[in-house]
């Protein structure tokens, strides 16, 4: 391995942790392991041969801790490991969640770790076909000022151009990730609904080349010109 590379432990087997595993192994860390979920054989597809350890004992063992769990899940977690002493001085230790900052590692912060806050704004499929969506995606950085380098490097790693968000701007950020990803989804399937209604097949791919287009065109015209675009791109 080249030098500065970390031992990797996943905390998650969801569409997120096995992916992130997958990506952090593309740049070189070493993955230790990964917690079980519902569906080991997609996270198996991802990340075949990893082994599946106890949240406790992979946290010991690693030197960066992915949390990739739901929203609802990650205070408990983080808390349950510090009352079993399972955070480790120096310990790298970041969090995928858009609406949580730093604040909610606080107790990862007492044993001495590293705060780290970083979520890759993409939908996840939970497959290989993610990685490609990073290299095009952005990801939420939040982090002390000392360590913001590190979780800033550990976003590019994924493949993700890094934007930091201020602790106090984390539930703005993840009102504006909700409001996009909900729009999508509900805009999408009544469309494909109506389509399906008057006989049409595969209303899902009939509307990929209009939506995905759409949705660029959108993106576009609220985001500044590029000045070294050649005249007409747009």
């Amino acid at each position: 391995m080249r030098a500065g590379r970390l031992d990797v432990g996943i905390l998650g087997a969801g569409h997120v942790g096995p992916v992130l595993g997958a990506a952090l192994a593309g740049a070189g860390h070493r993955l230790v392991g990964i917690t079980s979920g519902s569906d080991p054989d997609r996270a198996a597809a991802v990340l075949p041969g990893l082994a599946i350890m106890d949240p406790g004992e992979l946290v010991r063992t690693s030197q960066l801790v992915v949390l990739a769990v739901p929203h609802d899940q990650l205070p408990g977690l983080v808390a349950g490991l510090a009352e079993v002493g399972a955070w480790q001085p120096g310990q790298l230790v970041l969090h995928t969640d858009p609406a949580y900052g730093v604040a909610v590692l606080e107790p990862v912060v007492r044993a001495g770790a590293i705060p780290l806050a970083v979520h890759p704004a993409i939908s996840f499929t939970g497959t290989t076909l993610d990685l490609r969506q990073l290299q095009a995606a952005y990801a939420g950085v939040t982090a002390p000022p000392m360590v913001l380098p590190i979780a800033q490097a550990l976003a590019v790693e994924l493949g993700c151009e890094p934007v930091v968000i201020a602790e106090e701007d984390r539930a703005a950020y993840a009102e504006a990730i909700s409001t996009a990803s909900e729009f999508a989804r509900s805009i999408v399937g009544q469309a494909t609904g109506i389509l399906r209604g008057i006989g049409v097949e595969n209303p899902g791919g009939y509307l990929s080349a209009l939506v995905s287009s759409t949705f660029d065109r959108a993106l576009r015209e609220v985001s500044p010109p590029d000045p070294l675009a050649p005249p007409g791109a747009f």
